[in-house]
């Protein structure tokens, strides 16, 4: 990443989350974290900790454990708490980026002074109602896609659309870079671990053991497919999760109906996705509720691999945008499986990523929380 310019005037930020576990919330905040510091200002994000606290500190932010995003009736009195640790730090933005926590930061602001400015990002699409409107309330409310942005102004029709600021986010292509193949040995280790992948083009679909990703849209792709002569292997990688067990006993079983048990492997949540996407001829985004973003789809378009998905939501905006080729009609099996054969014989090629980069996403933040503060 290019230099940063010293600011002209040095901000202190607060950004607020449940914990700092894991998901696109997270990884956002370590993200603008990280752009604050490099900007030279101070950056506290307080959570009730994480393993990805250890990075952000790593990092130069600063973390204060504060529980403000279990839901409980004692929710409310952490609000005297979070308004103390607001008070010591005079910070000049408070930025939320989770419903309770937002709340909670709402109510510690009242009274406040100086009162800092108080910016939120919606991440998902969130139930309409009073409890979730909270994030509509920031002096900014940022949304990672336009697909976000047209649901919040379609059920919050109160909210200024002045107000709202789309603001994608991003990957790193360095991380996911143009044309990468993972090396000999890599490769050799992973079909030791994962043999039944072997052999035929593999489909991967990459999520998180919910009836919402597609997982049996995908088993019966590879179902259909085999029908009609095609062979090829599915990794339903994400999909193995504590509590998970009955639903993936499920997908086993549907697999086994469907008599591509063979073809079929699931596993947890792995690290190395960028060398997987890399040796996948098709990546899948096969959700049946529209989503807000589809940070997949930007990481394997960027790594030159075809993505085949569902045109609804956040994905299907960034397949319109990126990669008409491979959009779908929610929930049209037939096409998806036309769509499948048509991408697997010959893909449209993909030019290189120009927009979604996380530089993009960082500088974009940066520069709102500066004009906030005027």
């Amino acid at each position: 990443m290019s230099a940063v310019a010293a600011p002209a005037r040095t901000l202190t930020v607060v950004q607020l989350l449940p914990a700092l576990h894991s998901g696109g919330a997270e990884r956002s905040a370590l993200e603008v974290a990280r752009i604050l510091v490099q900007a030279g200002h101070r950056s506290v994000v307080i959570s009730a900790g994480g393993r990805l606290a250890a990075q952000l500190e790593a990092e130069g932010s600063e973390h204060i454990t504060l529980d403000i995003g279990r839901k409980s009736l004692r929710a409310f009195a952490r609000i005297g708490p979070l308004r103390r640790v607001l008070q010591e730090l005079r910070p000049d933005i408070v930025h939320a980026r989770s419903r309770l926590p937002a709340w909670l930061g709402w109510w510690a602001l009242k009274g406040l002074k100086p009162r800092p400015h108080f910016i939120t990002t919606v991440h998902g699409m969130n139930s309409p109602g009073q409890y979730s409107s909270i994030l509509l309330r920031g002096e900014r409310v940022v949304v990672v896609s336009q697909t976000l942005r047209d649901y919040v102004l379609s059920h919050y029709t109160w909210l200024d659309p002045t107000r709202v600021r789309v603001i994608p986010r991003g990957i790193d292509p360095a991380a996911f870079p143009y044309g990468h193949r993972p090396d000999d040995a890599w490769q050799k280790a992973f079909f030791a671990d994962y043999p039944a992948l072997a052999g035929a083009p593999l489909l991967t679909l990459p999520a998180r053991g919910t009836r919402l990703k597609g997982h049996r849209d995908a088993i019966e792709l590879v179902a259909a497919l085999r029908q009609r002569g095609i062979d090829t292997r599915l990794l339903l990688l994400g999909v193995i999760e504590p509590g998970r067990e009955a639903y993936v006993e499920e997908l086993r079983e549907l697999a086994r109906s469907c008599k591509v048990a063979d073809k079929v492997v699931m596993t947890p949540a792995r690290a190395d996705v960028r060398d997987i996407y890399a040796i996948s001829a098709l990546v899948l985004q096969l959700s049946n509720k529209p989503e807000s973003f589809g940070r997949t789809v930007i990481e394997a378009l960027s790594l030159c691999r075809p993505v085949l998905g569902y045109a609804h939501g956040g994905v299907g905006e960034l397949l319109a945008e990126l990669y008409p080729a491979g959009r779908v009609p929610p929930g049209d099996r037939e096409r998806l499986v036309e769509r499948a054969a048509e991408l697997l014989r010959v893909a449209p090629p993909i030019p290189l990523l120009q927009n979604y980069r996380l530089s993009d996403m960082q500088q974009s933040v940066l520069a709102l929380y500066e004009e906030v503060a005027g």
